[in-house]
């Protein structure tokens, strides 16, 4: 009899433990041997040499170089001169970081899929296929833009605007808005992807407009970790500041970079000094603002 061997036709067979656990581990084992082979790989092809580094020739010119940066010229021309770069170099962050602020809010709400394209502010609607593909028009438009922006790093988007507005701080500001701006627009988008759908459902069930929807139903949800995303962005633009003077966007690099042409090492040790207090006060204040924020 079919019914007394104890099978069912049909019935699912399940994988014994033991064979799943054995897959389980050879795939760990491939991978682990794959990243092994990629490690290899990028230190080839990188052409890493630490003998180089580590040599004795190496270590007696990193040594030679220090000794003539002590000690720091702490003379009243170049402390006014170091002051006047942290200054320029406080601005040009500050004000890249409110530009790149705006920047990514005015495109985030575009590039939200869970808002424009999935649908989220436009529940009460009825679906139709037509509207929702006009929903990707501007969906794709508004990744592409943040994609171009964040992809293009700091230096280069500095050269192209040294060539537009010139050498100064402006070009720096400009620089650090448009990169840091694609940034925020993609950590910004994040943060949006992950509301909570019931306030704005609620808002929906009383009729709502889409604008009260997003002041009252997302923002109230969002606002803090844009502003605390936001305020880490600008400690790493106050280092990238002081790096774009290499390039004429003024602040603490454009000095730097003079007196290392010039081999005024004393003056680079007091201008290095300087670019370290900034950064541990912005640093220090950023951290502040943020625990009051959250």
């Amino acid at each position: 009899m079919s019914g007394s061997s104890g099978e069912k036709t049909g019935a699912a067979v399940p994988w014994p433990a033991h064979e799943v656990s054995g897959r389980s581990n050879l795939w760990n084992y491939v991978f682990l041997l794959a990243l092994a082979v990629f490690f290899l790989w990028s230190y080839w092809g990188s052409q890493v040499q630490l003998s180089l580094l580590f040599s004795r020739e190496g270590g007696g010119q990193i040594l030679a170089y220090i000794q003539k940066l002590f000690p720091p010229d702490l003379s009243g021309p170049v402390l006014r001169e170091a002051l006047q770069g942290a200054i320029e170099t406080f601005a040009i962050s500050l004000m890249g970081t409110l530009l790149s602020a705006a920047i990514a809010l005015s495109v985030v709400f575009f590039a939200s899929r869970n808002l424009i394209y999935s649908g989220l502010l436009y529940e009460m609607e009825p679906t139709l296929g037509w509207k929702r593909g006009l929903r990707l028009v501007p969906y794709l438009a508004a990744k592409g833009l943040l994609n171009l922006l964040r992809t293009v790093p700091e230096m280069l988007w500095a050269l192209i605007f040294v060539f537009v507005v010139g050498l100064g701080p402006f070009a720096g500001v400009l620089a650090l808005g448009v990169h840091t701006g694609g940034v925020l627009g993609k950590l910004f988008g994040e943060v949006l992807e992950d509301v909570d759908p019931q306030p704005v459902e609620s808002l929906q069930s009383t009729g709502a407009s889409k604008l009260q929807i997003l002041l009252y139903g997302i923002l109230p949800q969002v606002l803090p970790q844009f502003i605390s995303y936001t305020l880490y962005r600008w400690e790493v633009n106050i280092r990238v500041a002081a790096i774009l003077g290499f390039v004429g966007a003024g602040g603490l690099g454009q000095r730097i970079h003079i007196a290392i042409s010039l081999f005024f090492e004393n003056q680079l040790f007091t201008l290095i000094i300087a670019i370290y207090v900034l950064v541990t006060l912005v640093d220090y204040l950023s951290a502040y603002l943020r625990r009051k924020v959250t």
